[in-house]
């Protein structure tokens, strides 16, 4: 143990820079770690773990038990076959020798190699393993370089790129400095503490200190997730303090924890006048502006009071509340103004300004999309068999208050913004919760609409911009998704399934495509792609989130039901399926069927010829098959596809009593042609529901 000790040590790399984007910086440091990790590997130097930690200033990673050297590496030379490389009379060939000339060796010294394709000459090697530290410098380079940066940037007359200056670099491998550079700065074992409480140099004596001499000498919690539940539990104390509970999501945490170093909260207090403004537009000015967590009493009601996060430790706390109140006095001000000025004008008089929107380019105006939108909606409400008005209406005005100045301010009070004031105008109310529903679902796991009117709504408006994009011929690639297409359709998945709405998806795809303002607008391609993108994101929703596994989907994929809904259903009953007993029999046996059909390369199906049945097993088959074909008819009409497979499990006995008693491919062609047409319609039984015979399953 005493000498493995010697082989490996701990290893600090972090990288100093301006203040990194807040809301990147859970990523990019997560980032950071993985593909450090990922080239150290590549290289061959072994480690025990990664940790990822930042702060505003610092990106990190402190790797435990790094090697100080690579593992060696056999390396193998693959040379020319035996065959080329001896004559007749086992002289070597120029082959021969040039390959153990480009191997340094004589032909004597030559190793042979057998493969699948013959016996080879070869040459073993050993690759010996370079020190770690002449490859640190470089691998931290090619890990920066994989970081999910949007736009890098250059600094000074340096020609480096990143996310932000660099301004210090620490390599540490145990208690040496790995000389070398990073993005242009050189190494070495010194950083920074915070930027007013310990501005001075902090030398850094060995990886497994630097947290803790951060802390004590530099008053930085270096440690990110150390950070954020200090700044959880403090906030959650401030927000008593203040007479209430403070408010905040996992998004507002992560910012803040990515703006402080060394967090102190402290409660603010507002104008209480200020609480006649609506909830939302008052969480938005202390949370998107400031990130500021709003407190609320016990009834879930706003108090005149937020907790702030400080970054430094103030003799004088409360000039830095004042300070906060002194601020967030002229953002709610702001709001207040737009609040009234916005309801002086009807959101149904807006609409004539949005012609002069654009929408984008191609697709016109956002009051062309509110016109598709709306015809969209309606087509959605006939199927569901409900009053469309109600849907049309909210369609016509949800995007008006893109026009008003509180959505200007807060551009994430759109919807939300158009609700208050449909309902300040008199709108009906199912208009108004419409409008305030069409961006739902937002996020994974967000809420879905509730009402009919806003389902509606939430679909077209999603459809319709799923489908101006394919038909532009911007569908999403690899990982670029600028249009949030993949959140769209998933959207459109999650509403339809789990509000349990009966829609022919394929329907409206072709409604919303042949809506589309695009000329030369190839509308048949458009829709089949947008319907495969769709079921796509159904498949990858499927898999992450429910026990179902991509046979399973397949199976049912296979069938193309036009309904999500459906869709659905049939892979409940799969998921059932295969937990039966006979599932795996049955499985192998529609596979058989498949193979024995598709050899057989039958021009047209044919006939069944009932008096044609020959053998005991095949008729004890049909009979059975009647029986089911009688039992499951009702069952598919009510779509109770899991008691449909479960009554046509009950097959399996017969079904394995015909393969082993009965020769399909006989050469009596009339009797093989009627046991092929007694498989298809065993198969088509099978088929209603899904295909089977493409599960694998095994019990064992």
């Amino acid at each position: 143990m005493a000498i493995l000790g010697k082989r490996t040590a701990d290893f600090l790399v972090e990288i100093g820079t301006e203040e990194l984007p807040p809301k990147a910086l859970r990523s990019l440091m997560s980032a950071f770690a993985t593909e450090l990790s990922s080239v150290l590997a590549e290289n061959r130097l072994d480690f025990t773990a990664a940790t990822a930690l930042a702060s505003p200033r610092r990106l990190a990673v402190i790797v435990a038990g790094l090697a100080k050297r690579q593992q060696d590496r056999e390396v193998v030379a693959k040379g020319p076959p035996v065959s080329v490389a001896f004559d007749r009379d086992g002289e070597a060939t120029a082959a021969a020798v040039a390959f153990a000339k480009k191997c340094g060796v004589g032909v004597a010294e030559l190793q042979r190699m057998k493969t699948d394709k013959g016996e080879y000459l070869s040459f073993s090697s050993v690759d010996k393993g370079r020190r770690a530290a002449e490859l640190i410098p470089q691998l931290v380079e090619n890990a920066l370089q994989e970081l999910p940066i949007p736009r890098r940037m250059r600094w000074g007359d340096s020609d480096q790129e990143f996310v932000r200056p660099v301004h210090w670099v620490i390599l540490l491998h145990g208690k040496k400095v790995v000389v070398g550079s990073v993005l242009g700065v050189e190494a070495g074992a010194d950083t920074r503490g915070h930027r007013f409480l310990a501005p001075e140099k902090i030398r850094i004596t060995e990886p497994s200190k630097y947290v803790s001499q951060l802390e004590k000498d530099g008053f930085v919690l270096v440690d990110f997730e150390q950070r954020r539940q200090k700044i959880i539990a403090g906030v959650n104390q401030a927000g008593v303090e203040g007479g209430g509970v403070a408010v905040g999501d996992d998004d507002l945490y992560d910012e803040v924890t990515a703006l402080v170093e060394w967090p102190v909260p402290l409660t603010g207090r507002f104008d209480a006048a200020f609480l006649t403004l609506p909830r939302e537009v008052i969480v938005a000015t202390l949370t998107s502006h400031q990130r500021y967590f709003p407190v609320e009493d016990k009834l879930g009601n706003l108090l005149p009071a937020f907790v702030t996060v400080a970054n430094i430790e103030s003799r004088d706390p409360d000039q830095v509340r004042h300070g906060n109140e002194r601020v967030i006095r002229p953002r709610l001000a702001d709001a207040a103004f737009f609040w009234e000025a916005d309801r002086q004008t009807r959101l149904a008089d807006r609409q004539t300004a949005l012609q002069s929107v654009v929408y984008q380019k191609g697709l016109g105006s956002i009051a062309d999309k509110s016109a598709r939108i709306a015809r969209l909606a309606v087509e959605i409400c006939v199927q569901l068999e409900e009053d469309p008005t109600d849907s049309e209406r909210a369609a016509l005005l949800s995007k008006c208050d893109l026009q008003t100045g509180m959505v200007g301010e807060f551009p994430e009070l759109q919807g939300v913004m158009g609700s208050y004031y449909a309902q300040e105008d008199g709108e009906p109310l199912k208009v108004a919760l419409a409008i305030g529903e069409q961006y739902l679902p937002r996020f994974s796991g967000d809420e879905l609409p509730e009402g009919t009117a806003g389902q509606a709504l939430a679909i077209a408006d999603r459809l319709d911009t799923l489908a101006g994009v394919f038909a532009l011929g911007r569908k999403p690639t690899g990982n670029r998704d600028p249009f949030g297409l993949r959140r769209a359709a998933l959207g459109i998945v999650r509403i339809v399934i789990e509000r349990g709405l009966e829609l022919d998806i394929v329907r409206l795809i072709d409604t919303a495509v042949n809506l589309q303002p695009v000329e030369e607008l190839h509308a048949t391609q458009v829709a089949a792609e947008l319907h495969e993108f769709m079921i796509d994101r159904m498949r990858s929703w499927y898999l992450e989130r429910r026990s179902v596994n991509a046979e399973m989907f397949e199976s049912v994929r296979a069938r193309r039901p036009v309904s999500l809904l459906d869709f659905d259903q049939r892979l409940v009953a799969v998921s059932a399926f295969v937990r039966l007993e006979s599932a795996e029999s049955l499985a192998a046996a529609n596979k058989r069927i498949a193979n024995i059909l598709r050899k057989a390369e039958l021009r047209s199906e044919p006939a069944l010829d009932v008096g044609k049945l020959a053998d005991a097993a095949e008729k004890e088959l049909y009979e059975a098959m009647q029986s089911a074909t009688s039992a499951i008819a009702p069952l598919l009409r009510k779509r109770a596809y899991t008691d449909a497979l479960t009554r046509l499990a009950d097959l399996r006995p017969v079904v394995d009593q015909f393969f082993d008693a009965v020769m399909v491919m006989t050469d009596d062609e009339t009797l093989k042609n009627n046991r092929l047409a007694l498989l298809a319609e065993l198969r088509a039984l099978f088929l209603d529901i899904a295909d089977i015979s493409r599960l694998s399953i095994s019990k064992e």
